[in-house]
């Protein structure tokens, strides 16, 4: 299944006046990185959330929120938000602005953030 490109637009529209968004397909998806660091993504129909690690047991009690596992691995600090989680603009953008919260505070990743599709 592809990803769902209608979802990865409303991302790019939190997005459009941010400085270093980098948008890369992977995972069977799109990850959106800030800085070279994977910020949110699309996978399937799912918004991926990059969580402070404090954050995420408080997440994963919030309707249509679970743990980001697709490998068979949980990756703690990953949340995936159910389609039904981000049926409108508002909810993208919380969830979206979280993951800002925490990863604008962590280095810069050069690497990353040379590949892919660059938006500024």
């Amino acid at each position: 299944m592809a990803y769902d490109d209608s979802l990865a637009q409303r991302i790019r529209s939190v997005l459009v006046f941010r400085k270093n968004i980098v948008e890369k397909k992977m995972f069977g998806g799109l990850g959106f990185l800030l800085q070279g660091n994977m910020l949110v993504g699309v996978w399937k129909n799912s918004l991926i959330v990059r969580l402070e690690p404090s954050e995420y047991e408080t997440a994963l009690a919030e309707p249509f929120v679970k743990t980001f596992d697709i490998t068979g691995r949980p990756m703690r600090g990953w949340v995936l938000v159910e389609s039904d989680g981000v049926l409108d603009e508002d909810s993208v953008d919380y969830w979206v602005q979280r993951a800002i919260a925490f990863v604008s505070q962590l280095p810069r990743r050069e690497k990353s953030s040379e590949k892919g599709k660059t938006r500024n």
